[in-house]
């Protein structure tokens, strides 16, 4: 039996990879299974649930159309549990029946700057895990991926197990590429040049583009699944009826025939990638963020918002699409249409969408996903007035966090509060806001860039306050 060990059960994972597979068993090949367990304590009630349950969940689906799914998901079969040194995730990862270990982490959690260098100077968490990959043991509070790979990895050295495909589920550009540069970065400072050596030679590391929206499951999930099958179900989740998944051959190990049950395998990832990061991720992230400002608490509110709705369709309309696909280097994919095939899926009211859930990450997903747009624009010499609407939105929401006035918790991996509160606190916060290098890179200070920032902050101030008039 071959084995897929994955580094994260959340709800991601289990809307998707697990979902691939279970339809792979589905149709008589169960020649591969599942193991998984999380690197850090927290999902324990679901991760009970899941346990006592064999690994086996609910998943419900919704359609645009509101049709309701409901499939039993069974491919994962073995739940390891969270314990501080890893041991289960460590032993599963060092058997020869593992041919893939698989990872979702959300894109903050590389810890990677614009240059791609591991930040050591912004995270306690990574240096603590190097110290102690360096001393040969995990923290005894939690892991990072590269710490949980460190470890995983000397093992299977040890016992031979031969090489391993590390399989990237995250939405991060060239997500295998930049979690392997980061994981030879670490290993390298560990010290141990036989395990980079070994990690260098044994393992292979695809690039892949991953795609559904998996909102936090709600009790109401749980509740519908009841009525729905009569199983009451802890662990049940709710996705979009959408699903999408495209990687790159670079399997080292051995792969499940995935192109079965509609895995695209392909060459090159990088047309599907810029596409869903700049097309999607960056404008479910404009929505929530507008949205927030504006006292919406769901994604579909913020789509169904005429001027919400027209800031998504201007900046990829006239931004994004001109830079994706032009004469040089035509785009693969239809643009048009996947702009208002993802528009159509953010208007679905079943999903419940939080905005607090997209909104997060801000600090990575502004270099990440909106910088690269407004630096090809200005290189070619073009506006960026349509782009520039998003960080302007992101700055407005961030003095929001600043004030304490967003109704509910910030979480973003990637920011530094006191800088953060230092730009909003800065007697020219646009100016400050574009200075900051970890956001811009080589953009910070960029004049056109704080030109283009003050003409789109007033916009989004002017689209605050009409809103509050059209209120009452």
């Amino acid at each position: 039996m071959n084995v897929i060990l994955h580094l994260g059960l959340g709800s991601f994972h289990r809307a998707h990879l697990a979902v691939y597979l279970h339809e792979l068993i589905q149709t008589g090949d169960a020649s591969w299974q599942l193991a998984g367990g999380n690197t850090r304590p927290d999902m324990a009630d679901t991760i009970a649930a899941l346990a006592a349950q064999g690994g086996a969940y609910t998943l419900e689906t919704i359609s645009p159309a509101g049709e309701h799914r409901y499939t039993r998901i069974t491919s994962i079969r073995r739940v390891i549990p969270y314990t501080p040194d890893l041991a289960g995730l460590i032993a599963q990862g060092a058997s020869a029946d593992t041919k893939i270990i698989s990872f979702t982490v959300t894109e903050a959690g590389y810890y990677l700057d614009a240059k791609n260098r591991l930040d050591l100077d912004t995270f306690t968490d990574l240096r603590a895990d190097l110290d102690a990959a360096r001393a040969g043991q995990l923290v005894q509070t939690g892991s990072t991926i590269y710490g949980a790979l460190t470890a995983i990895l000397r093992a299977r050295r040890a016992s031979g197990a031969g090489p391993v495909t590390l399989l990237n589920c995250d939405n991060l550009r060239h997500n295998g590429e930049r979690s392997r540069g980061g994981l030879l970065q670490f290993i390298e400072l560990v010290g141990d040049a036989a395990l980079l050596d070994w990690v260098k030679a044994n393992t292979s590391s695809p690039n892949a583009m991953v795609d559904r929206i998996t909102p936090r499951p709600t009790p109401d999930v749980c509740e519908r699944v009841l009525a729905a099958t009569g199983v009451d179900d802890p662990a049940a989740l709710m996705g979009e009826s959408f699903i999408q998944w495209v990687i790159e051959e670079n399997f080292i190990a051995g792969r499940p025939a995935w192109e079965k049950v509609g895995v695209e395998m392909v060459p090159s990832v990088d047309a599907y990638e810029e596409a869903k990061i700049r097309l999607l991720n960056a404008t479910h992230s404009c929505i929530a963020w507008a949205g927030t400002l504006v006292g919406t608490l769901y994604i579909h509110e913020g789509t169904h918002d005429p001027v919400i709705r027209q800031f998504a369709y201007d900046y990829v309309t006239d931004d994004v699409i001109p830079v994706l696909d032009t004469p040089e280097k035509p785009c693969p994919l239809n643009l048009p249409t996947y702009r208002d095939v993802v528009l159509d899926r953010f208007g679905n009211p079943a999903i419940r969408d939080t905005n607090q859930r997209v909104a997060m990450d801000g600090f990575s997903k502004i270099p990440g996903f909106i910088a690269p747009t407004i630096r090809e624009r200005l290189a070619r010499g073009e506006t960026i007035d349509s782009v520039a609407m998003l960080p302007a939105l992101f700055l407005a929401y961030l003095q929001r966090w600043h004030a304490g006035q967003i109704a509910y918790t910030y979480q973003d991996q990637a920011m530094d509060p006191a800088v953060a509160h230092a730009i909003c606190d800065a007697a020219d916060p646009v100016a400050a806001f574009c200075a900051d290098r970890p956001l811009w890179g080589d953009l910070a200070g960029d004049a056109r860039l704080v030109d283009a920032l003050r003409r789109a902050s007033a916009r989004v101030a002017q689209f605050v306050a009409t809103h509050r008039a059209s209120q009452g």
